[in-house]
């Protein structure tokens, strides 16, 4: 029998994809926001497409925030845009 591939719905093209194909962008207990290159930090997981132009489309639709219940500064979405672009 063939193994399970699991799915998770980009936040910026709204495509269900690979689990492995995407990003995780996690948020802490302590409200902490930051990219999880990885996949195994501790806290509540939204995934983006590892390229920048959904990232933005995210970011622009303020799905991030819907998805965390949180506002969140520029600065943060300028740090994990720059993340993100170093691992494109």
């Amino acid at each position: 029998m063939a193994k399970k591939i699991p799915l998770r719905r980009c936040l910026g093209c709204m495509e269900m994809k690979p689990k492995k194909t995407l990003i995780r962008v996690v948020k802490t207990k302590d409200g902490v926001l930051s990219l999880d290159l990885i996949g195994k930090a501790q806290g509540r997981g939204a995934y983006v497409c590892k390229n920048i132009e959904c990232f933005e489309k995210a970011r622009k639709a303020k799905r991030f925030e819907r998805e965390f219940s949180c506002q969140i500064p520029d600065e943060l979405y300028e740090k994990m845009g720059a993340e993100l672009k170093n691992n494109e």
